[in-house]
């Protein structure tokens, strides 16, 4: 059964991602809502000729979609979510999928109320192909017990083309919150760990004063029970590297290592997705452009299924709830 998608807030480009790879398992979509203008609009419109923007998102909540997908402000993520989850709709939402603990907690309350599914959209996982080729590996027993995994998350910062939102704590969350939450996902997805806590946050405005609500750096330390973690997030990616980011991911266990180079290789030739491993037997460079993404597929079928083969929503609500925490500690809100 092809399911039937709706779409809430355009206001994100990972919009793209997320209707994409519905689209290529077969989910069609006739409309989206989106509040006000949005940088995406034009590029969206071009794109998806057939999807029709309606003025109230009651079009779309009222409608007869399986799935609604959400890439709204950060801040406004939850309600929406909840609005579409109390409809009778299943939900994938662009992370950070909550910016509160309050926002998060209503969502909990609503998922075990309506016995929806809340997935959060962690593409620097679920759509990058060396991190699904990791999964695999640490799986399979090719590096044994994971101990400690470290995310590296540069961005360009592009300023000129954001839109007010990006600069305002409250509407994004914080840096920890908002791209923290892609690397706490992985730290505990590939931990294995079904708890943690953080040992050490912080965050800092470095570069720009003149916007007191942007963070352009941030770092935190997880304990989990499973295994351990420390993110790096920054905006400081220079203009010579010709992607947005040089995302590595570092897997260490206790009989081998991975590294993953997401995005590009520096001093070589552009390419995305290489993986490396060394164990006891192999030391290997992998080219993972054609390794599948599992995530959408999976989300489909648990959609029609009622099941949690994309990713269990404890794991989705840990990861926000640690996200949130770690940006409060660096904040020293708690």
């Amino acid at each position: 059964m092809a399911l039937k998608l709706g779409i809430l807030g355009i206001d994100h480009g990972h919009i793209f991602g997320m209707l994409a790879g519905m689209m290529a398992e077969g989910a069609t979509c006739a409309q989206y809502w989106t509040d006000g203008p949005a940088v995406t609009e034009a590029k969206f419109n071009a794109t998806h000729p057939g999807v029709t923007r309606v003025a109230d998102r009651r079009a779309v909540l009222e409608s007869d979609v399986d799935m609604i997908l959400i890439a709204a402000v950060p801040e406004d993520r939850a309600a929406l979510a909840i609005e579409a989850m109390e409809a009778g709709k299943d939900v994938m939402v662009d992370k950070p999928g909550c910016t509160t603990l309050e926002q998060l907690q209503a969502i909990r309350d609503c998922v075990a109320r309506t016995g929806r599914i809340w997935s959060v959209n962690f593409s620097e996982r679920f759509q990058v192909r060396a991190a699904a080729k990791a999964s695999e590996l640490v799986a399979e027993g090719a590096v044994g017990r994971v101990v400690q995994v470290v995310t590296l998350a540069p961005h360009k910062q592009n300023l000129k083309t954001r839109p007010d939102w990006y600069f305002q704590r409250e509407r994004y969350g914080g840096i920890l919150c908002d791209i923290g939450s892609h690397q706490i996902d992985q730290v505990l997805h590939y931990t294995g760990s079904t708890e943690a806590t953080i040992a050490h946050a912080l965050v800092e405005n470095t570069t720009h004063p003149e916007y007191p609500g942007f963070q352009d750096f941030g770092e935190a330390t997880l304990v989990g029970n499973r295994g351990h973690g420390y993110v790096r997030l920054d905006w400081f990616t220079p203009d010579g590297l010709p992607t947005w980011g040089d995302g590595r991911l570092f897997i260490l266990g206790t009989e081998g290592s991975i590294e993953c180079r997401k995005y590009t290789e520096i001093g070589q030739a552009h390419r995305t997705d290489n993986l490396y491993l060394v164990n006891g037997t192999e030391n290997l460079h992998i080219d993972c452009r054609d390794v599948a993404l599992p995530y959408f597929a999976r989300l489909a079928a648990d959609v029609q299924d009622r099941t949690e083969t994309a990713g269990r929503q404890a794991h989705s609500f840990l990861t926000m709830e640690l996200a949130i925490r770690a940006q409060m500690k660096a904040e020293g809100i708690a």
